[in-house]
């Protein structure tokens, strides 16, 4: 039913004058009833007497029927002609409309009415709270020349002319000031239009709900959530300290910086905080500012601060410490900031408020993050400091997972260095160039190694190998392996013998190592041997590539060989490969890092590893560096190990041999072609130990071997005579008695030579013994 408005007018006297509709229906009196008699008969209770004079009031009404109403009630005077009040209209209400008058103007949201033309017909309180004026002031005013012109305040008037020319409400939100609010707000605005009896607009109302709480609740999520994707996306901690920066500023903050103890970046372990003064290096900072003018620190600087500062108590305290302006802690941390840089006074002008917040990451206190605001009119809050300390948490595991990366590599790469060769040991056979390259991965140094192991007779064992897995289980299993490689090679195996002890071997680690499968423990390995005497070349190998070999004067090839299984798998035979090699041949022994890589074609390295090495080179180091330059990629996923290797060959002027019959009386007949070989050779002076050695290694075969017995010297880095037999029981030392005619030979030629030893040779062994070349 269409509301009517309930009005009476009283004259001076107090008598009814006039009786709307609106007020029979409210009261249920007909106008004949009431008019021309005192307004006191309708009330239900006596009113004050002021009421009318302050211009109404709540009144109690007698209904027709008897019924008490309660309803306010508006008198506004009435003046006569003479000037002279003539008495009040009165109206009045329903309480509905009063109550809903009453609950928009003390509604918490802003709430206003507009006309259709965008001029202020209401403003309820809490509107002009945050518009910072009083209703009056606003009133019939254009809505644009009440605010600034700017972005947020044209599409205010965008949306209010929206709905008043299409009648259709919209909804809406808005980050924005208020000229009455020091700091920026979120807004949910609704706007919706009023319509008179015939449904046609009047005028826009609209409410506006601040949302800040969760719209800064929403922005703190997806800080964190870019944090989570976003940091720690290397296991570098500087760089991971700088993506936190990246976080923070300048989303939180107008300037952040990541201060680290010392001991994070090193290898030391954590010590305890100090009560006192804490000395942290700057490792991250960042500002709004282009250049960071405000930074007291430059990277890569220590400061000390003072136990009662910010950063100090966060890390002290392991929580986060705020501190805004005017606040004693505050001013004495910015007073020390201007002490050590008065340069950037000028741009920490207007820092209004800061959080500490510590580091920390599995119980262990790792620095401490800094957040100042400047432009950011807000202060920081206990939900900051939530969101700061969750922040933090985040950032500092990937901090401590870069730490312990860091450490570990570095532990590994130091024991890697220790186990491989420093130095490869002199010999003749063979001219050497070596690279090795520890990979820059997250899965760190591998197992990868090489080695050029002097044999007897003047032969050289080269060796390369590649333990499974990274870190310093894999560095430490490939001392291991390197070691047992250099003992077998010491017993002079054949390259097939030695794999399948180093098989047996891997093996037997796994076993013990905590139950683990064998195969996660395995290891490839190719080990050669070349004899530049015979200038053949022998090789087995385990799983591993096969050697790439450059012939004088033809394009790189890849030696036919059986690859055979990895080490570790056991059960499994080795075949070696042999061959005569010309002198000046190059042999490239190398790990799978340097063809083998998840986003390269394995023909296609290969294939480039053989162009590169036929390439010319003017030496065998520039040909390593070729090689490495023009096969791997800028960032190898796994370790590289490269042994390239040009052959020697010793001619038949440095190698005299005699065959030796089984006859006792031809010792001497040997010693002296031995002494006379020495002095065309110019080693006189080598003659009396060379005549002992030969005179105890052939009587020794003629005694204890089978024939055919050979003799053979070798002039090389050293004088070597070997004996050969076909006997296949190695002699031995042992220590004579007193009376005992013999057994003293062998150990004379221990005593008397550099070294010695047997090998075991297809037709039976051969003893050998090493002398030094006389000086000069």
């Amino acid at each position: 039913m269409k509301e009517v408005a309930a009005v009476a007018v009283i004259d001076a006297r107090g008598t009814v004058t006039g009786w709307s509709e609106g007020a029979r229906r409210l009261t249920g009196h007909r106008a004949g009833e009431v008019v021309g008699r005192p307004a006191t008969h309708l009330l239900a209770a006596d009113v004050p007497g002021e009421l009318l004079a302050s211009g109404g009031g709540p009144v109690a009404l007698r209904h027709r029927d008897g019924r008490r109403i309660e309803l306010p009630l508006t008198a506004c005077p009435l003046t006569g002609a003479d000037g002279r009040p003539a008495g009040y209209v009165l109206t009045a209400g329903s309480a509905g409309a009063a109550l809903a008058d009453h609950a928009f103007q003390q509604a918490s949201m802003s709430m206003s009415v507009f006309d259709l033309r965008q001029r202020y017909l209401r403003v309820y309180d809490a509107a002009c709270h945050v518009m910072g004026v009083p209703e009056e002031t606003l009133l019939g005013r254009h809505y644009p020349d009440t605010v600034e012109d700017a972005e947020h305040s044209r599409g205010f008037l965008a949306h209010l002319r929206q709905v008043a020319e299409t009648g259709r409400p919209v909804r809406y939100e808005s980050f924005t000031g208020a000229p009455a609010l020091n700091r920026e707000h979120a807004w949910s605005i609704e706007m919706w239009p009023l319509r008179d009896d015939s449904g046609a607009p009047t005028a826009v109302a609209l409410a506006a709900f601040d949302s800040s709480e969760q719209y800064w609740a929403r922005r703190r999520l997806a800080l964190l959530n870019e944090a989570a994707t976003g940091i720690g996306t290397t296991l570098d901690v500087v760089r991971t300290a700088e993506e936190l920066i990246g976080v923070l500023v300048p989303q939180y903050a107008d300037f952040a910086s990541v201060d680290l103890l010392d001991w994070v970046l090193g290898a030391d372990e954590p010590p305890m905080i100090p009560e006192g003064g804490v000395e942290l290096r700057r490792v991250a900072h960042g500002s709004t500012r282009p250049g960071n003018p405000g930074a007291a620190l430059r990277l890569g600087e220590t400061d000390v601060y003072q136990p009662t500062s910010p950063p100090a108590r966060a890390l002290r305290e392991g929580r986060a410490v705020l501190s805004q302006a005017g606040e004693p802690e505050f001013v004495q941390w910015l007073d020390e900031r201007n002490a050590r840089s008065p340069k950037g006074r000028p741009f920490r002008q207007g820092a209004h408020s800061m959080i500490a917040v510590p580091l920390r990451a599995r119980g262990t206190t790792l620095g401490v993050a800094v957040c100042v605001r400047m432009a950011h009119a807000e202060d920081y809050g206990p939900d900051d400091a939530v969101f700061a300390e969750e922040l933090a948490s985040r950032a500092a595991v990937c901090i401590d997972n870069a730490r312990r990366f860091t450490r570990e590599r570095s532990t590994a790469l130091a024991l890697q260095h220790s186990l491989l060769p420093r130095g490869l040991p002199g010999q003749a056979a063979v001219e050497v160039a070596h690279r090795y390259l520890p990979c820059g991965s997250v899965a760190g140094i591998g197992g990868d190694w090489f080695d050029v192991i002097p044999l007897s007779g003047g032969r050289v064992g080269l060796v390369v190998g590649d333990v499974v897995g990274h870190g310093i289980q894999s560095s430490a299993t490939m001392g291991r392996l390197r070691t047992a490689v250099r003992t077998l090679a010491d017993v002079d195996l054949a390259p097939d013998e030695l794999l399948t002890h180093l098989d047996d071997l891997v093996t037997h680690l796994a076993a013990d190592d905590s139950g683990e499968e064998v195969a996660e423990l395995g290891a490839t390995c190719l080990y050669a041997i070349y004899d530049p005497v015979s200038r053949r070349f022998c090789a087995a190998a385990a799983g591993h590539p096969a050697p790439a070999l450059i012939l004088p004067g033809e394009a790189a090839e890849f030696v036919p060989m059986t690859a055979g299984p990895p080490l570790g798998v056991g059960g499994l035979p080795f075949e070696a490969t042999d061959r005569e090699l010309p002198e000046g041949s190059v042999i490239a022994l190398y790990t799978d890092g340097l063809i083998e890589d998840r986003d390269r074609d394995l023909d296609g390295t290969t294939e480039e590893l053989r162009r590169a090495l036929t390439a010319p080179a003017h030496s065998l180091e520039a040909l390593a560096d070729d090689v490495l330059k023009a096969v791997l990629p800028d960032q190898p996923g796994d370790d590289v190990a490269l042994l390239l290797v040009r052959t020697r060959a010793l001619g038949a002027d440095r190698v005299a041999t005699w065959d030796v019959p089984p006859d006792p009386a031809q010792v001497a007949v040997f010693r002296q072609a031995a002494t006379g070989q020495l002095t065309a050779w110019g080693l006189a002076e080598a003659a009396f130990v060379t005549e002992l050695v030969v005179s105890e290694l052939v009587t020794n075969a003629i005694r204890y071997g089978e024939p055919p017995i050979q003799l053979r010297l070798i002039r090389d880095r050293a004088l070597i005579c070997e004996v050969s037999d076909a006997s296949s029981t190695s002699p031995h030392l042992r220590r004579a008695h007193a009376y005992d005619e013999g057994g003293r030979g062998l150990l004379l030629v221990a005593q008397l030579t550099q070294r010695w030893g047997s090998r075991q040779t297809v037709a039976g062994k051969t003893i050998w013994a090493e002398q030094p070349l006389p000086e000069g």
